[in-house]
Order: C-alpha cells, then sequence, then structure tokens
C-alpha cells in the first residue's frame, strides 16, 4: 500500500445516499459500497408511478487490473458475516453532490473515480469510471423482484442477454419489464448466480436478509481509453427507454443535462425536496420517504407547506391539490395506496385536515391561481368540513360541543398509528388535541365563504379551551373524552398539544398558557433532532427504537423522536418569546442548526424519519423523510425569516 492512501473522509461507511428519478424509482446505498437493505439498488423502476415499484439491477461488483496486480471497488456482504471483496477499503473520498462520487486509491497509486446519476423524469441509470490506466472489469446483479421481497434462486430466472453493438438486454422473467444496457466496455456471457448476499440493516431491524441475485454476465473496459461508461434503463412506460447515441454521447448528454438541473436549487435542502415531488398520473403528488414509503395523504400534505410553497414550486403545489381533490370519499382523504393496485385506505382523520390546511395557504400564496382551481379546492374543502360534521367512517364525527370526536376498536386514525400484534399502541380514541387544532383551524378556514362554519369555529373554541386544560401538568391533556367516555382525559404529556400554538394558521391559545404548554414540550420534549413522542417520566416510554419490528412498533410513538416536530414547535416558541431578529437567531441556533448538521450524517443531503429519544439520538427509521425535509424548510424560509417590516427597514436604512 502507498503512502497516497487514505481511509474514506465520510466518519461513517453506512451512511446512504440516494438518486430519485421523479417517478417513484430510485438508486441507493452506502458511501462504504455495501448494501445493507433490500432497497438498496441501482435500478429500482415504478411501473405505474410512484407505486409497483420493482428492483430490477440490485449491484455489481467491479475490480481493476494494473500492472500490480488486481484491485476490487466493490463490497458485497455474504452470510454468515463476510465482507468479499473488499473495495470499500480503497474508498479515499467520496462527495454525495451532484450525484454521488467515489474515488478509489489502489495500492499501487492509482486513483480511479465512479459516480453514479439517475436522470431525472425517467428510470435510467449512468455510472461512469475514470482512471489513467488500467482494465475494468465490472459483473452486473440482476433481480426482477418487488422491491419489499428479497430474490432467491429458482429454475425460472433467465440469463440470457441480447447483445447488439454497444446496446444489451437482459430479461430475468417475462412478468417484469427488461433491463436495457449501453455501454462502451466488450461484453462476455457468463452465467452464474451468486448466493447469500447479506443485508445487515434488514437483519438489525428482525427481517428475512439474505438473497440470491443472477449474474449473467461481464463488461470489460480499457480506461487508458477514456471513461468507462454503463447506462441502465428499465423497460417501463417510456419509450425510448435509452436515448439513441454511442454510450459515450448519451452518457454525456444526460449527466450535462441533469448536472444543470440540479444547479438551478438554490440550496442542498431544495434539491432534497425535489427528490419527494414524484409523477401520479399527468399531475404529481409527494413520496412520504425512501426508502420504503409511497405517498400517504397525512405525510402529504403536511410536506407540501414546505417543499413546495415555502420554495414557490406553487404549480406542483396546484397539481398535488387538484389530484388529491378527486379522492375524496364521505369527507375523507385516503392516507394510503397500496403499492400494488388494489382500493386507497381511508385510515387517518387528520389527513383531511391538513389537507385544508395545505389549500389554504396555497390559494394565500398563489393568488394568480384560475377560478376553475380555487373552485375545485374550495369544494373539496367544503366537501370534507360537511362529511366530518355529519359524520363519517370510524365514529369521526362533530360532537355537541364543536369538538371532533373520533375513533373505534381497531383502527389508528391520527398519526400515532403504530400497532403490534393486531392493538394499537396509541389508540388515542376520543378527542385528540392536535386534532381539535387541525378542525379548529379548518373551520375558520371554510367560514371564509360560509357562515356556518364560522359558527362551529367559534362553539369548537370555547369548548378547546374550557376542557383541555390540565392544571396538574400545566399543559394541554393528549385526548379528552377517551373511549368517547365523557370527562376521561389522557395526561400523557405528548408534543401534540404544541400545534395548539404553532404549526398552523391560526393558534388556539395566547399568552400564559401558551408560554406553559411551550416550557412544558421544551423541557420534557425537545432534543437536537426533534421532539420526543412521549415525555421520559412516563410509563410506557421507550428510549431506543431497536429490535424486531414488534418492539420498534412499540416504540415509534413511546418516546421515539420526530424531527418534523421541531417547524410547530419553533413557531410556537417564536410566538411566545416574541419574533425579533435577536428570538430568530437564537432559535436558528438551537432548533434548526442542528438539523442542518444532520443533513451530512444518515441520509446525506436528507433529515431522517426518527431517532432514538434518548442519547446521543441516533438517526432511526427511513433516513430519506419527506416532511422532515419540508419542515426544516419552512423552518429556514418562512419561520425565522425576517418579517416584511424589518426587510423595509433594513432597506430604509441603507
Amino acid at each position: 500500500m502507498t503512502e497516497d492512501y487514505k481511509a474514506p473522509r465520510w466518519r461513517d461507511a453506512e451512511d446512504e445516499w440516494l438518486e430519485a428519478d421523479g417517478l417513484g424509482g430510485f438508486a441507493s446505498g452506502t458511501v462504504g459500497g455495501t448494501r445493507t437493505r433490500r432497497y438498496h439498488a441501482l435500478l429500482l423502476a415504478s411501473r405505474r408511478p410512484p407505486t409497483e415499484r420493482i428492483v430490477l439491477v440490485n449491484g455489481f461488483d467491479a475490480w481493476v487490473e494494473t500492472e500490480a496486480g488486481r484491485y476490487a471497488l466493490s463490497a458485497q456482504r455474504y452470510e454468515p458475516s463476510a465482507t468479499d471483496p473488499d473495495g470499500g477499503r480503497r474508498i479515499r473520498e467520496f462527495e454525495p453532490t451532484p450525484w454521488p462520487r467515489w474515488t478509489f486509491a489502489l495500492e499501487d497509486g492509482t486513483l480511479v473515480e465512479q459516480e453514479i446519476c439517475v436522470r431525472h423524469g425517467s428510470p435510467l441509470v449512468v455510472i461512469v469510471w475514470r482512471a489513467k490506466a488500467g482494465t475494468l472489469t465490472v459483473r452486473p446483479f440482476l433481480s426482477g423482484r418487488d422491491y419489499h421481497a428479497l430474490h432467491h434462486e429458482n429454475d425460472e430466472a433467465s440469463f440470457d442477454a441480447a447483445v447488439d453493438g454497444e446496446q444489451i438486454r437482459w430479461h430475468t422473467y417475462e412478468s417484469v419489464p427488461a433491463v436495457a444496457a449501453l455501454s462502451n466496455g466488450s461484453y462476455a456471457h457468463d452465467p452464474h448466480w451468486y448466493r447469500n448476499f447479506l443485508y445487515e440493516e434488514e437483519r438489525r431491524r428482525g427481517f428475512e436478509a439474505t438473497e440470491d441475485l443472477v449474474s449473467p454476465g461481464t463488461l470489460t473496459f480499457d480506461l487508458a481509453a477514456g471513461d468507462a461508461v454503463l447506462v441502465l434503463g428499465a423497460e417501463t412506460t417510456e419509450s425510448p427507454v435509452i436515448p439513441a447515441g454511442s454510450a459515450l454521447t448519451v452518457a454525456a448528454s444526460l449527466r450535462v443535462a441533469e448536472k444543470a438541473r440540479r444547479a438551478a436549487f438554490p440550496s442542498r435542502l431544495h434539491r432534497s425536496a425535489d427528490d419527494y415531488l414524484v409523477r401520479r398520473g399527468e399531475r404529481k403528488t409527494i413520496v412520504a420517504g425512501y426508502p420504503w414509503f409511497a405517498d400517504w395523504g397525512r405525510d402529504t400534505f403536511i410536506a407540501l407547506r414546505g417543499l413546495c410553497l415555502t420554495t414557490g414550486r406553487l404549480a406542483e403545489a396546484r397539481d398535488v391539490l387538484v389530484e388529491w381533490a378527486a379522492t375524496i370519499s364521505q369527507g375523507m382523504l385516503p392516507n394510503r395506496f397500496p403499492d400494488q393496485g388494489g382500493e386507497p385506505e381511508y385510515n387517518a382523520v387528520d389527513a383531511s385536515l391538513w389537507y385544508v390546511i395545505a389549500v389554504h395557504e396555497y390559494l394565500e400564496a398563489d393568488r394568480a391561481t384560475p377560478a376553475s382551481v380555487t373552485d375545485t379546492l374550495r369544494n373539496a374543502v367544503e366537501a370534507i368540513l360537511a362529511g366530518y360534521a355529519a359524520g363519517t367512517r370510524h365514529g369521526i364525527r362533530m360532537d355537541a360541543d364543536g369538538l371532533l370526536a373520533a375513533g373505534e376498536p381497531g383502527v389508528q386514525l391520527t398519526w400515532m398509528d403504530a400497532r403490534v400484534d393486531g392493538r394499537e399502541v396509541t389508540p388515542r380514541v376520543g378527542k385528540p388535541v392536535e386534532l381539535q387544532a387541525l378542525w379548529i383551524n379548518a373551520l375558520r378556514i371554510g367560514g371564509a365563504w360560509s357562515e356556518r362554519w364560522l359558527q362551529a369555529d367559534a362553539r369548537a373554541h370555547a369548548a378547546f379551551k374550557a376542557r383541555f386544560w390540565n392544571d396538574a401538568e400545566q399543559c394541554l391533556y393528549d385526548v379528552v373524552d377517551v373511549w368517547h367516555e365523557a370527562g376521561r382525559v389522557d395526561a400523557s404529556v405528548r408534543p401534540n398539544q404544541i400545534f395548539a400554538i404553532g404549526g398552523l394558521p391560526f393558534p388556539l391559545l395566547s399568552g400564559k398558557p401558551a408560554r406553559r404548554v411551550v416550557e412544558a414540550v421544551e423541557s420534557r420534549l425537545l432534543t437536537p433532532l426533534g421532539l420526543r413522542s412521549l415525555a421520559r417520566d412516563a410509563e410506557g416510554y421507550a428510549g431506543r427504537y431497536e429490535g424486531d419490528s414488534g418492539a420498534r412498533d412499540g416504540a415509534y410513538h413511546q418516546g421515539t423522536v420526530w424531527p418534523w416536530l421541531l417547524g410547530a414547535f419553533t413557531e410556537a416558541w417564536l410566538r411566545v418569546h416574541g419574533n425579533t431578529a435577536q428570538t430568530r437567531n437564537e432559535a436558528r441556533t438551537r432548533f434548526l442548526e442542528p438539523l442542518l448538521r444532520h443533513l451530512d450524517e444518515a441520509g446525506l443531503g436528507h433529515i431522517s424519519e426518527i431517532a432514538d429519544g434518548d442519547a446521543p439520538h441516533t438517526p432511526r427509521g427511513a433516513p430519506f423523510q419527506a416532511w422532515s425535509v419540508g419542515e426544516a424548510l419552512r423552518l429556514e424560509l418562512q419561520i425565522l425569516a425576517p418579517a416584511a417590516t424589518e426587510v423595509a427597514e433594513a432597506g430604509g436604512a441603507r
């Protein structure tokens, strides 16, 4: 090994990168090169954007031969716990922007660069290798499975390859799309099963963790002759799959166009936000997170405010809201569309109310909205309010006091929706606190064009102030009329109460009660990465989100930290401490900057779904989460932005 060799400058080889295609598909992996999840793949495409996602090319082995010997650039983990080859140890540098780029330092002093880029709007991935000398060999690994599943050796898989000049076509199963490849390398057919790949993160999470993959052959490149390129495309609905031209020309064209597109975003957070905006039908929707979420109703409308409205992407916001308006049923919006067909699932009480908030803020932001769109959105809001007021699925109804009651055994309706062994961990049946904040805000929004809703708003607001104050804890109850029993309360100290002061257009509390709530949340729930879902001194508190699926689901809302809640908390904190330049600077230092530092760990450039409630607050769950990124953007661009009067005064002073 030469003195030139250095360890990877990125501190954690298990940090993850993401390349999203705008259709629901993506490429993803780790900095160290080893696939640790079943979702890590080179070509993962959506057959019906953004759902029906399928893994076509899982990864590859790659090695370079020079006069001094043969050196691996890749690393695989095999059962029971062996790493082979050892390419990860040769990584000297890794850069995540404008797309993942590795520099490998070989023991003879040769430097090899490797880049992976996904072209937005198409199921296409471009891989480029670069060095001054040496022969590169690449062996791709294929499957053709649902992205939640695993692949095992069988007699049905096809190793056949159709080769025509620089074009290669692999089709492992007739029931899945074929893989189109374009390469300036020399293809040699050499079919093998590679068995027992081990995905460590799946094993840690208590899932099946091994799979077998098809490898039809190898590609060989002379690096001294120039860049080695491989373009991979999924033969889904896009035609042609790969643009016409030579491999070098096509790869260069795709990379130039993609680099220019990414350069137009003003920040890393803006670029990351774009990954979640994907196509559904002829319009847009928002993927809740990567790698395993599709578009979920609740997440979509919470995330939209930061991803679209604060970034000025009003056309995309309009597309999302109009697309979802057509799915309203009995006042409810679906919380989830199944990945593989089937009927939408109407099992969220708050998704429809977050939609009303998003519509209101969109119409406030886009004064040029066409009248037809305004009518569509207002009709959708009216349908939601009318459906909830009259009563709809799962016991959702406006009660006599004007508050919104919801819930029945066996159904998880609020965002705290985990289930273990068929039971809800936090059922929250009755009148949850954040649901009332959403409902009263929605009534006030609807009251802009209907007196009926203003009257209901006044009644509900009065009931909220009278019924939710928990004098013993100097904060708000989490649920009143628990299990629809009048007067029964849940006094658990949870973050849901913060929405009575921040996070929504119209706060329900002000003055001393509001300050007490913020103080309680800050002292008992605040961490650098978000708010705990339950106070540490509460019965049932779980400080670490780990173990098998039952253990993790049991901890999901029992202490686990949620970054997306920091937007509402910071807004509430400023409302009770005064929104001045000084308090905003303090809030930026205390609440936003830790989130921005988190962009350099776990899911690079993104913000994780959750973290442990106990220090050191290890990031957990999905490493790329839409509402976490959306609320960070809303926090930076809206909540902590100078007031218009301050901007005007500063301009006058100059």
